[in-house]
């Protein structure tokens, strides 16, 4: 399993992963109310300001506080990563 870094040593399974999208927008303030009021939002934040918003496919969502697009790179890295293998053989 595949883990991704989302800020402050947290970490989510790559492959669960759906979206990852800006906070700014209203359906998505509306997704994350929504979200909270059900308990299926996870605040990964710790204070700071919101700047992505990960969607997973059992239906959580993520609140992250590095920009969407460092977590999409991070993505990209780690699916880089499982095709190519490591010293002596062994894959990351």
């Amino acid at each position: 399993m595949k883990l991704v870094n989302i800020g402050f040593g947290n970490m989510v399974a790559a492959a669960r992963i759906i979206a990852v999208i800006g906070p700014d927008s209203a359906p998505v303030k509306r997704m994350i109310s929504e979200s909270r009021d059900r308990g299926d939002l996870i605040d990964a934040t710790y204070g700071r300001r919101t700047r992505s918003v990960i969607l997973t496919d059992s239906g959580n969502i993520i609140l992250s506080a590095i920009l969407p697009e460092t977590v999409a790179g991070r993505l990209e890295e780690h699916e880089e990563g499982e095709d190519t293998p490591a010293q002596g053989g062994i894959r990351i």
